[in-house]
């Protein structure tokens, strides 16, 4: 089905729901689709037939780990919906969807109030600049106590929540209380809510506040209304809060009502950070004539339709038939064909204006975040992307049957360019590949998905430690590599001074020769031979830094001597000076950042000194949570998720970056050591 792209801007209305997990996201989305007209009937998650949850895992588990997109006409307008994940463990494809929206409404469970995902929604939306309003869900459930709730998310996120609709008889019809002042409520007052709103909207101009205190509410118009009201949103002096029950379907209709009226459209909010090569900010403008500037915020690999990019358009029209450029790249692609999603169904559309959402087919130079323009005049262009969490969570793993390896490859990378919180690390000093995400749930999910869509079955164990070794003293090594097997031998001999470098100095290789006893051409293999015994390890396997080599003696003959011959005098006369400078495990340590609850801290801080930590330090946050700042072995800290999970009810998060390395213990070194089996080299 082809249809026309007759909306201007100024109707596009563009809004992700999010929020904690079970806040029932998915069933809003669905209500409000059913309430638009865009489905003739709900489903349901338990049944897994809704518009979002459409992939088997997400049907399997009965929640969403995607976002998804689809849009619904209310009042003249296309409104834009994006359902996101409310579980930590799949905040990529949430945190995603931030870049295409001016509006991020955080449903709340009106049974469980505000719960970690609430808080962490709010603030990403707060740090991206864009509009917040909170959704109270299930209203109409036994024991919602949303007088309470009002006062707590206040408490919590500040006097400028207010509500900007009440519920009304136990929550089976939600009223105006922005247009409206009359009306019985379920609590509170209709007219002392539309009060405490209209001030709160006025005070943002000055101008439209005098006329209001001179003249009264009569005298200011809807659009004037409306212009403060966006006011407002845009720079957070307002945050609304409404009221649903997406079972029932009530509010439903006054929440699109709201979304027409009052939510900004893309003209009105606070422009996108793109920034130039350079590193100056790049405004956008909202005009269909100008350059094409398109941000991609979602990869999907359908089976049918191949690679789909979607995007949001910023600036320009995207035609199709048009040439489009990707990033930096020099060869424009042709749009042969142009969509629009609705959930699974891709509408095919003739053009996407600013503000528009849609996607193109079978471009794989596509990737996550690519910049889409017509112009070279936007080579080296950006848009910042969302602060992603560091995916810590690790396994190591290999196909279960041979032969698999490069299909493994292909659909790892396919499962990473959905993602941007599932990475692909192959290390190839430990022979091993790793994939790293936010949880082990995020890992298994993954997992599955690669068998159930690229037949990819795989072995996993934990990731290796990036171990490291080195030295604590100064030594001497000699070696001479002598073959003669008839004809021309094989004759090098080396001396060579070894001494430690201070922590990440890396490696220094000094010719000291002295009188030509070695000719300078052989000096290059001996650094070799001296590089492949590092690569190699002497204690337990692994790579050894932070030393300086130093060639000062040796002989050469002037026909048996070879390249093969220094290289092997080399590697031998260094492993014998390691021997004698007290080689020493370094083990990484990296510094922690854990985020809790403030009743967790004595468990946490426990948890932690058991795995050799430092604390270095607390900050408090606001809204009960503490951050804790440590140092810790990266080894003592592959279990942590699940443990900080367990301690925290959920609510605990970390990050980890490396700091440097040092000294492991001795048993460690000496557990590492008898575990290494190294086998010797036949000269």
């Amino acid at each position: 089905m082809t249809i026309q792209t007759g909306s201007a801007t100024e109707s596009i209305r563009n809004i992700a729901l999010a929020g904690h997990a079970g806040a029932g996201k998915t069933t809003l989305f669905e209500a409000l689709l059913h309430t638009g007209g865009a489905i003739q009937s709900t489903g349901t998650v338990e049944r897994g037939n809704t518009v979002s949850d459409t992939d088997a895992q997400e049907q399997a588990r009965a929640h969403s780990i995607d976002s998804c997109i689809a849009q619904v006409e209310h009042d003249d307008c296309r409104i834009n919906l994006i359902d996101t994940a409310g579980y930590a463990d799949f905040r990529g494809g949430t945190l995603s969807a931030l870049a295409a929206v001016e509006t991020v409404a955080i449903v709340v469970n009106a049974i469980n109030g505000i719960e970690h995902g609430t808080r962490r929604m709010m603030m990403h939306a707060h740090e991206r600049g864009l509009a917040r309003m909170l959704v109270v869900n299930k209203i109409d459930f036994d024991g919602a106590d949303l007088a309470t709730l009002v006062d707590a998310l206040r408490e919590e996120f500040g006097s400028q929540c207010l509500p900007v609709n009440l519920p009304a008889q136990r929550g089976n019809r939600v009223l105006d209380c922005f247009f409206h002042a009359d009306g019985a409520t379920d609590f509170s007052s209709l007219a002392e809510a539309h009060q405490h709103i209209l001030d709160q909207v006025v005070e943002i101009n000055e101008a439209l506040m005098g006329r209001y205190l001179d003249d009264g509410e009569s005298s200011l118009s809807s659009d004037q209304l409306h212009d403060a009201f966006e006011q407002c949103l845009r720079e957070g002096h307002l945050v609304p809060i409404c009221f649903v029950s997406a079972r029932t379907g009530a509010g439903v209709k006054e929440l699109l009502d709201i979304a027409a009226r009052l939510l900004p459209n893309p003209a009105e909010g606070n422009p996108p950070p793109f920034v130039r090569g350079d590193g100056m900010p790049l405004r956008v403008v909202n005009d269909p004539g100008a350059h094409v500037i398109a941000d991609v915020f979602k990869i999907i690999n359908d089976p049918f339709v191949g690679k789909l990019g979607v995007f949001r358009v910023w600036q320009g029209t995207v035609r199709r038939d048009s040439q489009l450029l990707v990033d930096d790249g020099r060869k424009p692609f042709k749009v042969g064909h142009l969509f629009r999603l609705q959930g699974k169904n891709h509408v095919e559309i003739e053009a996407a204006i600013p503000g528009d959402l849609a996607a193109v087919a079978k471009i794989e130079e596509i990737h996550y975040d690519a910049v889409l323009h017509d112009s070279h005049d936007e080579d080296r262009i950006a848009l910042a992307p969302p602060r992603f969490p560091t995916p810590m969570y690790g396994l190591a793993l290999e196909p279960k049957h041979k032969g698999q390896e490069q299909k493994l490859s292909n659909a790892l990378a396919r499962l990473a360019e959905e993602d941007p919180c599932f990475r692909v690390e192959h290390h190839k000093e430990l022979n091993e590949t790793v994939v790293r995400g936010l949880s082990e749930l995020h890992l298994k999910v993954m997992l599955e998905r690669m068998r159930e869509r690229y037949g990819v079955e795989v072995e996993t164990r934990p990731p290796r430690i990036a171990y490291r070794e080195t030295i604590a003293a100064l030594a001497e090594g000699h070696h001479r590599h002598k073959k003669q097997t008839g004809g021309a031998g094989q004759f090098g001999e080396v001396f060579l001074r070894i001494e430690p470098l201070e922590r990440g100095a890396g490696f220094e290789f000094v010719d000291a020769i002295k009188g030509g006893v070695i000719p300078g051409q052989y000096l290059p293999a001996i650094e070799k031979g001296v590089r492949q015994a590092m690569a190699q390890g002497a204690v337990a396997g692994y790579p050894l830094q932070d030393l300086r080599v130093t060639v000062y003696d040796g002989k050469y003959h002037s026909v048996d001597s070879k390249e093969v011959a220094f290289i092997s005098a080399g590697k031998k006369a260094f492993l014998d000076a390691v021997a004698k400078a007290r080689p020493v495990l370094l083990e990484p340590i990296v510094n922690v950042e854990v985020a809790i609850p403030e009743h967790s801290v004595g468990d946490v801080t426990g948890s932690l000194a058991g795995k050799r930590a430092r604390i270095l330090g607390t900050d408090t946050q606001r809204g009960g949570e503490l951050v804790i700042k440590a140092q810790a072995p990266l080894a003592e800290l592959i279990d942590y998720p699940t443990e900080l999970k367990s301690m925290t009810g959920g609510r605990g998060r970390y990050s980890l970056d490396l700091s440097h390395y040092e000294a492991a213990p001795a048993t460690v070194q000496k557990q590492l050591g008898e575990a290494w089996k190294p086998r010797a080299e036949e000269d």
